[in-house]
């Protein structure tokens, strides 16, 4: 019951204040970070242990799979020199100077341990930077470069943290002999993605109830990670790979009534599970600080200073050079490659703030029992990766907002572009399917509503017209007429919603925005039907 009840008071807690980093402007998990850290140094706070093989599995799973169901190949690809660049050099030169920093400071640390407490802090979350950059509407190509660098961050630094893992128990080093198990690992993982969401699609298929839908789907993410992890391939990127592929169909075989609630679900779980995590540490935390004394205080609290500087200058370093580089390269060869300009480079640069990736990996480290050794250094790391999501998402995190002021970015309206011509295309696909319904007068309105709603969207095309809050006004309205006529005029809209994005006319930005429309239309169909049959 205690227990029950300290998950109660967190949640509402949590909730508090990401109501209260939304007036401020801040990403929400600063200010849970520093609830955790206070809980952790409270008298009399209740200690709660966490198993660490759960730890990853639930914290880290859902959260990516919804992150990665949202993510646009299409723009991945437009931007995958950057992307790739701040998933693989990034990290690897944030391991480096983070292993190099802490041996300095700890020459008894071993290497491996070094690399291992390196990976834990390599990758930064891009929710907590997105949180507050889309509030302020910078342009959409920066989102997608640092939304798509969260998802194959975390598989590479995990990767590097797994092997580091294995040896540390194995008492060597990492060396060559690990490329070809990295390579097989990322073979392995894509193909499995790739199958279990074949799998998973006929499953889901074969399901109509919203509250069997759900449950099966948060079932299905998490046996994809127990098994790639069974099979000793990677989680992440077997889960990354797993939800872009079902992200590709699943909008034609899932019906609108199931779609919308699971949305609001996987929404209000992620959230959950952040505020869970960086709550948590805080519990873990307290067992570790009751055994510090002064000198170890002073101690760890000067290693975290310096490992916390070197993440936030590797990274910042990669950026800067790395842009500078491209934009050398493109002047002397006059190559068309897109790059990121000085400012988009600073505010990229600065976008490092650590979220639950690492404390989940900190927390994944053996705890040393039932035979098992304690892992060297386990209270060090564990402080330490704290003191890093703390101090970037203190630091980087509320300084973000008057950054971005400064830099003068300003938003490219590349989406609401995207989404007025998908309205467009989808309301002009829907009139021509009405053609053929029977002359009836339910008919004729169908017709008339569908011409009315056209000219609409294309009055708000060329005039680039926006509502007040910022994004284009909806040209759907509840429907009123035929049910077969419109909901034929409803497939075509959503087979050429479907077809745009496949051609990549749209990204999934846009496709989800238009496609949530189309959605809530059904099922005011769907009501409306139910409101005017026959009892």
């Amino acid at each position: 019951m205690l227990v029950f009840e300290i998950v109660i008071a967190l949640l509402l807690g949590g909730a508090g204040l990401a109501a209260l980093s939304r007036r401020m402007g801040t990403p929400y998990p600063a200010l849970v970070a520093l609830a955790g850290a206070v809980l952790a140094l409270v008298p009399g706070s209740p200690e709660l242990v966490l198993d660490p093989e759960l730890a990853l599995t639930l914290f880290v799973a859902p959260v990516l799979l919804d992150a990665a169901f949202d993510a646009s190949p299409r723009d991945l690809r437009a931007n995958w020199r950057p992307v790739a660049g701040l998933a693989l050099g990034a990290v690897v030169l944030t391991v480096i100077a983070v292993a190099l920093a802490v041996k300095w400071m700890v020459p008894g640390m071993s290497w491996a341990a070094a690399i291992a407490l390196g990976a834990i802090v390599a990758p930064p979350d891009a929710a907590a930077a997105t949180a507050v950059l889309k509030q302020l509407k910078p342009p959409h190509r920066l989102l997608v470069i640092l939304e798509g660098e969260s998802l194959f961050n975390d598989a590479s630094a995990l990767l590097i943290y797994r092997l580091a893992l294995g040896a540390v128990a194995a008492g060597g080093v990492l060396g060559w002999s690990a490329v070809p198990t990295l390579l097989v690992v990322t073979v392995g993982s894509a193909l499995l993605g790739v199958v279990l969401s074949w799998v998973s699609l006929r499953i889901n298929f074969l399901v109509e109830d919203v509250s069997t839908a759900v449950i099966t789907q948060f079932g299905s993410t998490f046996a994809v990670w127990i098994l790639a992890e069974r099979l000793h391939l990677s989680g992440i990127l077997t889960t990354v790979i797993y939800a872009m592929t079902i992200s590709r169909t699943a909008s034609t075989m899932t019906p609108a009534r199931i779609r919308i609630p699971s949305y609001a679900v996987w929404e209000v779980a992620t959230f959950v599970l952040n505020v869970l995590a960086f709550v948590l540490v805080g519990f873990q935390l307290k067992t570790i600080v009751a055994r510090f004394d002064r000198a170890t205080w002073l101690e760890y609290t000067a290693i975290a200073g310096v490992v916390t500087g070197a993440a936030i200058l590797a990274r910042f370093a990669w950026v800067m050079g790395a842009g500078a580089f491209n934009r050398w390269w493109q002047r002397r060869t006059k190559s068309s490659v897109v790059t990121l300009s000085p400012s988009a480079s600073v505010l990229v640069g600065w976008c490092g703030m650590r979220g639950i990736v690492t404390l989940a990996a900190a927390l994944a480290l053996p705890t040393g029992h039932d035979g098992v050794p304690a892992f060297p250094y386990r209270d060090l790391i564990l402080f330490t990766s704290f003191s890093v999501v703390l101090g970037t998402l203190v630091v980087q995190g509320m300084t973000l907002r008057p950054l971005m002021s400064r830099l003068t970015l300003d938003d490219d309206n590349e989406v609401d572009h995207e989404v007025r011509l998908a309205r467009v295309e989808t309301l002009r696909a829907g009139l021509e399917a009405t053609q053929d319904s029977p002359g009836t007068e339910m008919a004729a309105l169908v017709r008339r509503r569908y011409e009315l709603q056209l000219r609409r969207a294309k009055q708000l095309l060329d005039e680039h017209a926006l509502t007040s809050s910022g994004s284009p006004s909806s040209p759907w309205g509840p429907p009123t007429a035929d049910a077969e006529t419109v909901r034929s005029a409803m497939a075509a809209g959503r087979r050429k919603l479907a077809e745009l994005r496949a051609n990549g006319t749209i990204g999934d930005a846009a496709f989800q925005q238009v496609e949530q429309e189309l959605d809530w239309s059904e099922l005011d169909l769907q009501q409306l039907l139910r409101a005017e049959s026959p009892e």
